[in-house]
């Protein structure tokens, strides 16, 4: 099948997401964060992973690595898919979030983003901060892992007065 069979233009009244990756880079007892830019629209001044788009020739862990480098200059290793995420934030379009671990030999941030400000952070500080509203949820989860768990999947919503709901396959 060829690739104007594939029927990836049949948008009309379809569900469609857009890509992105999310990492959390470790090294030995602390968490690489970075905390958002004031001026940032999206999650401004909160902790978060590092990520962002999955570029068009890119797959997925590609596109983590490169997010990495990119906001860090670390180079990692160990890269898992930890779990997958379908997003509705009540648009017409979605986001579809792969959630990565890594792990970094150095501590030694090569560059730092525009995006915020990286910090390590010791993994039993992680809930004090004002962290991304989904995280508090997510990490504790993601970092008890162990490397031969499969990926969790995830849904992501809103409810009425705009609180997030994450829900894992199996769970309640």
């Amino acid at each position: 099948m060829g690739a104007k069979e594939q029927g990836a233009d049949a948008t009309q009244d379809r569900w469609l997401v857009m890509p992105r990756t999310l990492s959390f880079v470790l090294n030995d007892d602390a968490v690489l964060l970075m905390k958002r830019a004031p001026h940032r629209r999206v999650f401004p001044n909160q902790y978060n992973g590092l990520g962002g788009h999955i570029e068009r020739d890119e797959d997925p862990a590609s596109g983590a690595l490169r997010e990495i480098e990119e906001e860090s200059g670390l180079r990692v290793g160990s890269l898992r898919l930890r779990s997958v995420h379908n997003i509705d934030a009540g648009g017409q379009t979605g986001i579809l979030l792969f959630v990565y671990t890594a792990i970094s030999e150095s501590r030694v941030i090569q560059r730092q983003s525009q995006e915020g400000t990286l910090e390590w952070v010791p993994l039993g500080r992680i809930l004090e901060l004002d962290l991304v509203e989904d995280l508090p949820q997510l990490l504790p989860k993601i970092l008890n892992m162990d490397n031969e768990q499969p990926p969790m999947h995830g849904h992501v919503s809103y409810d009425d007065l705009d609180r997030v709901r994450l829900r894992f396959r199996g769970e309640a």
